[in-house]
């Protein structure tokens, strides 16, 4: 077995997901999940330098019979096939009769399809630690923007003359010539 980098997304540019073991996790409670409610998790958990497939059983759902679904997202179904099947022939292309594909991430929980994509090159990574990664919240750095505190505005009562000019009532007050009356 091959091992992966503490980040199993390190150096991948396709991720192939075996997305009915995918939803089948995700869908604990008695109501299934459609394989729609997938896709924008996923492009957003994932970044958008790694393209991203997604692998069904059966026939396709309505909705959902294109190849590309969004941006990176494409969708397939395994038809009269399973999809362990598509997906070991995904890898083998990937491999192009090659020693490996280098580059290719396989998401299941599948013993047997996980020892066959192994054994043609790819990665693994079980659906434990893709659903960890769509629970984490959007943001995991901070934002960028103005490092500074904003200035602090003068208490109700205090000498504003002292202070810089502030936004707000009376902000342009006359400075001019003090004899001179003020335009009404």
């Amino acid at each position: 077995m091959t091992r992966i980098a503490r980040d199993p997304l390190t150096g991948v540019s396709r991720l192939l997901v075996d997305a009915t073991n995918l939803l089948h996790q995700l869908s604990r409670g008695p109501e299934r999940l459609p394989p729609a409610a997938l896709i924008g998790r996923l492009r957003a958990a994932i970044p958008a330098e790694v393209s991203i497939e997604l692998v069904f059983d059966g026939p396709p759902e309505r909705g959902l019979k294109g190849e590309r679904i969004a941006h990176g997202v494409s969708v397939r179904y395994g038809g009269r096939f399973s999809a362990d099947t598509i997906l070991i022939t995904l890898v083998e292309e990937a491999a192009g009769g090659g020693p490996g594909a280098d580059g290719v991430l396989v998401v299941t929980d599948d013993r047997a399809l996980r020892s066959a994509v192994t054994i043609r090159g790819a990665r693994t990574a079980g659906a434990a630690w893709l659903l960890g990664r769509l629970a984490r919240p959007r943001l995991a750095a901070p934002s960028v923007g103005n490092a500074r505190p904003p200035i602090a505005q003068p208490e109700p009562g205090e000498d504003r003359s002292s202070r810089p000019w502030a936004p707000g009532r009376r902000a342009t007050r006359k400075t001019g010539n003090p004899r001179r009356a003020p335009k009404r």
